[in-house]
């Protein structure tokens, strides 16, 4: 089996999550000819301050930013699964739903967001721990076993993913320099328009955390993950 990383998954609670946690890697990923998808759990229908919307004109606002911010990226498709912003629980349907989206897209590499709550209070959103829990348990062992979700086969036969990377900003595995494709990221957050605000503020908040991150290591931009490797 060749080591080399070819189809990349990444799947986050949110529209905008993917921007924020792997904007950077991904778009090195994209550059460098791996074959990229999104899975987007939620529909972020209730983040809005503005009174005058609606949960449904919202979903459908943040899924066009979403699809706008992975094409500046590189990434193939975007997949939404359409659960509700911030009700979001570790249900059989959840898991279910995700490993039907790795079966489908086969990934060699899942990026998604970290299980444990940590200082960082937007790391530390709900949707994002619960997302990331169902998206490693249905890695392993779901995704793997064939009698797992027996209503998935025979369109959607098990696979193995062989990495995973889990967004983290704390002691971190892998730091990924993304100096080369910072502006991409940036380019990326800017399509999610209703959310960001005073974009020149969270350019600068961005690039000031890219900075920290990649200062260890002598990079002007990084993102940071842990890395579990599948056995084999």
């Amino acid at each position: 089996m060749s080591d080399k990383i070819e189809r990349v998954m990444v799947v986050t609670a949110h529209p905008d999550d993917s921007e924020f946690g792997a904007g950077g890697t991904v778009a090195r990923l994209a550059k460098q000819g791996c074959e990229v998808s999104y899975v987007i759990v939620t529909n972020g229908n209730k983040g809005s301050s503005d009174r005058t919307m609606t949960p449904e004109r919202l979903a459908r606002i943040r899924e066009e930013e979403q699809r706008n911010a992975a094409r500046a990226l590189g990434v193939e498709r975007v997949e939404f699964l359409g659960y509700p912003d911030c009700e979001l629980e570790d249900t059989r349907d959840l898991r279910r739903d995700i490993t039907r989206q790795i079966r489908r897209w086969r990934p060699d590499l899942l990026i998604t967001q970290n299980p444990r709550r940590t200082y960082n209070l937007y790391a530390s959103h709900r949707d994002h721990r619960i997302t990331a829990g169902a998206v490693l348990d249905s890695v392993y062992p779901l995704a793997r076993d064939h009698m797992a979700f027996p209503e998935l086969m025979p369109a959607y036969e098990p696979h193995k993913v062989r990495e995973i990377y889990l967004m983290q900003w704390e002691n971190p595995h892998l730091v990924m320099d993304i100096s080369d494709t910072m502006d991409l990221k940036l380019k990326a957050l800017a399509c999610h328009a209703s959310q960001l605000g005073n974009f020149p503020s969270v350019e600068k908040r961005v690039r000031e955390r890219s900075a920290e991150l990649g200062k260890p290591k002598g990079y002007a931009y990084a993102e940071a993950f842990d890395r579990i490797v599948m056995p084999r």
